[in-house]
């Protein structure tokens, strides 16, 4: 089947696709965008580190950005031990799956995880690609990562599309779960752009086989890592020659020098990722076991800097949208409306974490709202 999937902005019916507008919620709510708290993008809530403030600083402005993004390859290509032409920086992650889209949809049919993030299907929309969904189970126990459930699903599909941990439920797959799919799929599109925020969780990346698998495209992001979401700034890694023909295809200058000069020292910033990653190894548990023992609601675990979060009523779904609402309009608070993923409803949220000072105001709110 061809999905459909519309190019304009949401429309006040229509879910948001992302989190995170921050200056659409302060004019709707008359307010400062500093006066909320905005828990519906998965975003580091400290930072950017300021290594990364004094590289804005000093980024050459007159001067158009280097085409080639020699400095800021080379620099990511020493963290992970790559050659420079396994990397390709891009204008957030988003940009860099509209060119595997274009991949995708020249190999043929995709399979997308549902839920899964929508800008997979905007993609491949772009090209006329053709996708199915991949239904995930929206239940487990036991410790991360996990084995993928792949199954029979993928009979008649050339392209699979990942995402580890995966959005919105947070879980993390092995890597020893996931490397079978790169035999049954003519091209595998992982999406790991909270992976860096994991304790551990670099143990699961696909990464370290990209060269033996020239079907394999890893694509990161660090805008959620360092906090610097208003730069636009990811980066893909595969087969040398795919690449070099994105590079053709695109604009001539999609990585400004601001976020250049910030990714090429971000990644040398070991002491500020092992921050990140201990703050989310506490603060989420933490956050769960106190969301947890609130009336009707039921938080998902999760590896990630984000939980899902589930409304049940004797036993039933029951939709948490006037709770959103309410923390909207009453607490200042930005939960994600779940209702942009496949396969979610009403019943369902997600909630980034914050520092600790936020994650007692959201618990504040929900309690007052709950009675």
């Amino acid at each position: 089947m061809q999905g459909s999937f519309s190019g304009a902005g949401s429309t006040a019916a229509e879910p948001a696709r992302h989190g995170g507008n921050l200056a659409q919620a302060a004019e709707r709510l008359g307010c400062r965008p500093g006066q909320i708290l905005d828990a519906s993008a998965s975003v580091v809530p400290f930072g950017p580190p300021l290594a990364l403030r004094a590289a804005l600083l000093a980024a050459p402005l007159r001067s158009y950005p280097d085409r080639d993004h020699s400095r800021l390859r080379h620099g990511l290509a020493r963290h992970h031990g790559l050659d420079p032409d396994q990397l390709l920086p891009g204008n957030g992650a988003a940009e860099l799956f509209t060119w595997a889209a274009r991949d995708a949809a020249a190999a043929g049919c995709s399979l997308v995880p549902a839920p899964g993030f929508a800008d997979y299907q905007r993609a491949l929309a772009c090209w006329g690609g053709l996708w199915h969904d991949w239904p995930l189970p929206l239940q487990w126990t036991g410790p991360a990562p996990q084995a993928f459930p792949a199954g029979s699903e993928g009979a008649g599909a050339e392209v699979l599309w990942i995402t580890n941990p995966h959005n919105p439920t947070g879980q993390l797959w092995s890597r020893a779960s996931l490397e079978p799919l790169l035999e049954r799929f003519a091209l595998v599109i992982c999406d790991e752009a909270f992976l860096s925020l994991v304790p551990g969780g670099e143990a699961q990346s696909l990464i370290p086989l990209v060269a033996c698998h020239p079907n394999l495209v890893v694509i990161r992001s660090l805008t959620k890592l360092f906090a610097i979401a208003g730069l636009r700034l990811g980066y893909a890694v595969a087969d040398p020659k795919r690449l070099a023909r994105w590079a053709a295809w695109r604009d001539p200058w999609p990585v400004n020098s601001l976020a250049g000069a910030v990714g090429e020292i971000a990644l040398e910033q070991g002491r500020w990722i092992r921050r990140v990653q201990a703050w989310v190894g506490s603060e989420g548990p933490w956050l769960g076991q106190r969301l947890a023992q609130l009336p009707e609601l039921v938080p998902l675990p999760s590896a990630a800097n984000f939980l899902l979060l589930r409304g049940e009523r004797e036993g039933q779904p029951w939709s948490l949208e006037p709770l959103r609402l309410a923390l909207e309009q009453r607490h200042r608070i930005l939960l994600r409306d779940c209702r942009s993923f496949a396969g979610l409803d009403a019943s369902w949220l997600r909630i980034g974490l914050q520092d600790r000072r936020g994650n007692q105001r959201l618990l504040r709110a929900l309690g007052q709202e709950l009675g």
